[in-house]
């Protein structure tokens, strides 16, 4: 395309834009597709990060003696969940694009529920690890699929602070599992001596019952959404065509599949992710254990997990804030991380931790702090960077599948006889907490330096969904947010 082709098109959406901001004020239509979308799946995520976390919770309320664990089975069963996750991530998203959100997500939440209650009643290891196979197998779908779909609503630079605050949720779910376990372990003698069958059995009915209203409250898409006036849909298919493929009438192609798999970027966005898994679930399903290990009863130990998931969501909040409003990711990444690593350097410094239980308590809040910022960081990277939807939602779905293989790992590093200190599992996670910022230091650079290339090439394009013969990221017209 000619650039004074180029130029007309660009001046002609920035004339349809502002005629349709006339008739309709986009800050209001913003404020309304938060308000609409962002509740919707974030108790969604919510639900699902307790159901895959309160198995912690279950642990020091009596799960591992009742079904006769030895040893370290149940790390065995927490490893059997991310096998089942991390190889159905990319099949559900592409079930994802041939289908449609309204569909999809509610239905993989109902199945998930389902396995999730019946948690609550296995009798033995076999079935713990059954039913931790098919919780992995059923979630697998939802996060990736949520960042596609958030993708298809919002500008380029408006994703990564929804996908913060969508993610946010799983901090919360950390604070409510903690609440709602320490509740509900007192039903101990109630059909059951121990009360964690309940934690799994009435955790898991909620989430089938909101699932089951969520037929009602998820969206599809843009244009066929009721909630919005004629007026606001134009507007948003109008500013996504001036700033990304949302618009464009793709189909799913196998073609764009191989060009995900073949892009060194979305193996580094996916990198990022692997360093950063192994610190969230080790954190997210050890947290319960830690603080136990430090001399609390169950019962303390389960409220105590509550203020640091407390402050980790105020931490995913801002920095979610400063790194939109400045535009930055890497940086705020490499901070984050940083500040968790910081926690697992006071953990490992404590050399008595019974004895000095505050200290090590001090270094989960920094450990909490950073961790969950820094990963919806680097989960919003391809949302951000990757163009084609196909691609985008293949890039979306690698970067969990490989970034998952972390927490595999992770899953075995907290064995039964290495408390109250946990040498080995803290200090992998100190580990590739400082790996990770090396790598979001090096994917800044990298996007940053690829930016300048294609500045000496091409301008910035500033309407995708006019450029008719657009290739998507490879676009040299096409610049990176890093």
């Amino acid at each position: 395309m000619s650039d004074i082709k180029r130029l007309s098109h660009e001046q002609n959406a920035e004339t349809e834009i502002t005629a349709i901001e006339d008739e309709v004020n986009e800050r209001a239509l913003l404020r309304k597709l938060d308000g609409r979308l962002l509740p919707a799946v974030g108790v969604l995520y919510l639900l699902s990060f307790l159901d895959r976390s309160n198995v912690g919770n279950a642990r020091i309320e009596g799960m591992v003696n009742d079904l006769h664990m030895t040893g370290n089975q149940y790390l065995t069963g927490l490893t059997v969940y991310f096998i089942g996750y991390v190889l159905f991530e990319i099949p559900c998203n592409v079930i994802l694009k041939k289908t449609s959100p309204r569909l999809w997500l509610p239905t993989l939440t109902i199945a998930w529920g389902i396995v999730a209650t019946l948690l609550g009643v296995v009798q033995n290891l076999s079935g713990f690890l059954v039913a931790r196979f098919f919780l992995g197998v059923t979630e697998s779908g939802l996060f990736p699929g949520v960042v596609f779909y958030l993708s298809m609503w919002y500008k380029r630079r408006e994703r990564q602070y929804r996908i913060s605050l969508f993610f946010s949720a799983a901090s919360l779910a950390g604070a409510f599992g903690g609440i709602l376990a320490y509740g509900i372990g007192k039903m101990a003698g109630v059909v059951w001596s121990n009360g964690w069958r309940w934690i799994f059995i009435l955790e898991g009915i909620a989430t089938v019952i909101v699932a089951t209203i969520a037929y009602w409250f998820i969206e599809n898409y843009p244009d066929t959404a009721k909630f919005l006036t004629k007026p606001e849909r134009e507007l948003i298919q109008t500013r996504l065509a001036a700033d990304c493929d949302a618009m464009i009438k793709e189909e799913f192609n196998w073609s764009a599949v191989l060009e995900a798999v073949r892009d060194p970027n979305c193996w580094l966005y996916s990198l990022g992710f692997h360093t950063m898994s192994l610190p969230l679930y080790t954190l997210s399903l050890f947290l319960p254990t830690i603080i136990s290990n430090l001399g609390y009863t169950a019962a303390k130990a389960q409220l105590l997990t509550i203020p640091p998931y407390a402050l980790a969501f105020l931490t995913t909040v801002g920095v979610a804030v400063a790194s939109e409003k400045l535009g930055k990711r890497a940086v705020f990444l490499v901070g984050s991380s940083l500040t968790a690593a910081i926690g697992y350097i006071i953990l490992l410094a404590n050399t008595d931790p019974v004895a000095r239980p505050g200290v090590s308590y001090l270094g989960t809040f920094f450990a909490a702090a950073g961790i969950y910022p820094s990963t919806a960081l680097v989960l919003s990277w391809p949302a951000i960077n990757v163009s084609g939807q196909t691609k985008r939602a293949i890039a979306n779905a690698m970067q969990i599948s490989i970034g998952n293989l972390g927490a595999v790992m992770g899953t075995q590093l907290y064995r039964a006889n290495d408390g109250p200190r946990f040498i080995v599992g803290h200090s992998m996670a100190l580990a590739y907490l400082c790996a990770n910022a090396i790598v979001a230091s090096f994917i800044g650079w990298r996007l940053k330096a690829q930016n300048k290339a294609r500045a000496e090439i091409s301008p910035e394009v500033q309407n995708v969904g006019e450029a008719v013969d657009w290739e998507g990221d490879k676009d040299p017209r096409w610049r990176f947010s890093y």
